[in-house]
């Protein structure tokens, strides 16, 4: 189930769009200003946003800026009164995915909000995302750097093994979703081995996967970043 945040200081539109989300079983998180914006932003793994432009005390491209600089490949969809095609010209080039101006179709809104999420789901898009160099995630206590493939935890650097950092990356890049066996080992064949790996390391199968997932839980286990189980289907990063 993907994560939304809706950054909206209309509360009678706030309130309607998020009940249309949760309709579509979305989960569904909200602010309604800048500052709220990227305090939730800070907090918990969103999958994209929905962000209006003319919010109190800060301009919602604020908070747009602030979301290209520090989480990498998050979709944003900007949906605002300004209708001018300079602005929409100045939200897509200052990062925005999409652009939807106010009066709205709901069911277009919907269809866009999907579109987007599915895009930010293929496989050339994230691998983009993480090559770019600078970017990085937070979950909690978690910053994940993309571009130094470096990890920290409540402020500490975590020591990773290359195959523990692109399993660890997976999982933050889907947080609150099934990551499958298969996505999993999938990501490491189309890596390069482990430096200085011998002969005697554990082939990339389901047994191997088993081990790295063992050693993650442990470096995360004075934290509430949990690494659930999912029976026959894989593993999922709980979102805190």
């Amino acid at each position: 189930m993907a994560t939304i945040l809706i950054v909206e200081d209309d509360p009678l539109l706030l309130d309607a769009l998020t009940g249309q989300l949760q309709q579509l079983e979305f989960e569904v998180c909200t602010a309604s200003s800048v500052a709220e914006g990227a305090a939730v932003l800070q907090a918990r793994a969103v999958d994209g946003i929905i962000l209006d432009l003319g919010l109190p005390g800060a301009d919602g491209m604020e908070l747009l800026t602030w979301a290209r600089a520090h989480i990498a490949g998050l979709p944003v969809l900007i949906l605002t009164a300004r209708d001018g095609v300079d602005d929409r010209i100045l939200g897509l080039n200052a990062g925005a995915d999409d652009y939807i101006t106010k009066p709205f179709n709901m069911q277009e809104l919907q269809a866009r909000l999907q579109a987007m999420l599915r895009r930010a789901r293929q496989p050339a898009f994230t691998q983009a995302s993480s090559a770019a160099g600078g970017p990085s995630s937070t979950i909690g206590p978690l910053v994940l750097d993309h571009g130094t493939h470096t990890a920290h935890l409540q402020g500490e650097r975590l020591e990773l093994t290359q195959r523990e950092w692109e399993l660890l990356e997976l999982l933050v890049n889907r947080c609150g979703e099934v990551v499958t066996r298969d996505d999993v080992l999938a990501a490491w064949r189309a890596g390069p081995p482990e430096p200085g790996q011998s002969s005697a390391a554990p082939p990339l199968n389901s047994n191997a996967l088993e081990v790295y997932v063992h050693r993650l839980r442990r470096k995360l286990d004075a934290t509430n970043l949990n690494i659930r189980n999912i029976r026959g289907l894989g593993y999922m990063l709980n979102k805190p």
